[in-house]
């Protein structure tokens, strides 16, 4: 297990990101946290505003009771705020938001109405600063993503194949497209650090076909590498079927059935990783504790596929599956993006 201690060169690591923010000396900026977050991160965000020359502010919530009937991990959507407005109106106000909640505020009820005040939200993931520190977002990498991602907005189709057996079309018409390259500097926008994701939530019954998650392929929610395979098809974004004669395909099946939901079946979002600084390996270098599994999420070429909520198709479930799958190809509009894992060389 890694020592949770200050260490300057993480208070380096956090200033980098936050000067991409455009803090500025005089800023005010809220650290939003709960009472399981990580306290080393909170802690070193503080540290880091105040030698930046600005002026930061703790909210420090009570984690809420888990409500639901089984553990609910990296869904992205915090539940910490309970709508107390007080909170919402400072994080508005605060200009600058570093958010260390436990899930992070990107699918949280409360983020909209916090980012159209003009605030920006800078989330840190739930990771150890020893993953944070190696993936310190650079220039190239935000090209490469803006790049991705307005190629994405300009796609009617996407196509996922593998020699695992993977088939999948996705009409791309209407999805909405994010990227994340790890910091956010205009007022209304949030980002997620470690970023180098981009990620399209399709409009209602476009995704069909066959998802086959192999060996050595990514459940995020369990924080595992699958040992034996995966066979999931799709009709109309739902997963119909789910085959497999190992543990991870029963706990699958057992994840998703506990919800007593429907929409824990359907597609959330499809997608690709492009930093290169993310390791594949890198989820069996830590202790769960000290993992949020984004630098997984980002690694290159992945394809990135997640069930859930998807609001664009006008679907709400806290059931969430992130499930980075290796090895296949993706095209969008007969182009290779990724080949066979690889990311391709076209975005500039």
């Amino acid at each position: 297990m890694l020592s949770d201690r200050i260490e300057a060169k993480w208070i380096d690591a956090f200033c980098e990101i936050f000067e991409r923010c455009a803090v500025k000396p005089g800023d005010t900026a809220a650290i939003l946290s709960e009472t399981q977050s990580r306290a080393l991160n909170v802690h070193l965000a503080e540290l880091a505003l105040l030698r930046m020359g600005a002026r930061p502010f703790h909210i420090v919530v009570p984690t809420p009771r888990n409500r639901q009937i089984v553990p609910v991990r990296s869904t992205g959507a915090s539940e910490a705020i309970q709508r107390l407005q007080p909170v919402v109106t400072a994080l508005q106000q605060a200009g600058f938001v570093v958010d260390c909640t436990i899930e992070g505020l990107m699918h949280a009820v409360e983020t909209p109405e916090i980012l159209k005040a003009g605030a920006r939200i800078l989330v840190i993931s739930n990771e150890h600063p020893e993953a944070l520190e190696r993936m310190v977002p650079d220039t190239a990498l935000e090209k490469r993503v803006r790049a991705a991602a307005k190629m994405l907005r300009g796609a009617k189709r996407m196509r996922v194949t593998s020699k695992a057996g993977t088939d999948l079309d996705i009409d791309m018409t209407g999805a909405s497209t994010v990227g994340v390259w790890g910091w956010t500097d205009k007022p209304g926008t949030l980002a997620h650090w470690p970023g180098g994701i981009v990620v399209s939530f399709p409009k209602s019954k476009t995704v069909n076909g066959t998802l086959v998650m192999a060996a050595g392929d990514i459940n995020l929610t369990f924080k595992r590498y699958l040992t034996s395979p995966v066979r999931m098809t799709l009709e109309n974004d739902y997963v119909t079927k789910l085959e497999g004669e190992g543990a991870d395909a029963m706990m699958m099946r057992a994840y998703l059935a506990a919800w007593g939901d429907r929409e824990a079946y359907a597609v959330s979002h499809v997608g690709f990783g492009m930093n290169p600084a993310a390791r594949y390996e890198a989820l069996s270098m830590y202790d769960q504790r000290d993992t949020n599994g984004t630098e997984l999420r980002a690694v290159a070429g992945n394809f990135l596929f997640s069930t859930g909520a998807n609001e664009f198709a006008g679907r709400y479930t806290a059931g969430h599956f992130d499930l980075p799958v290796m090895g296949t190809t993706i095209e969008l509009d007969g182009v290779a993006v990724v080949r066979e894992g690889v990311l391709q060389d076209v975005f500039g």
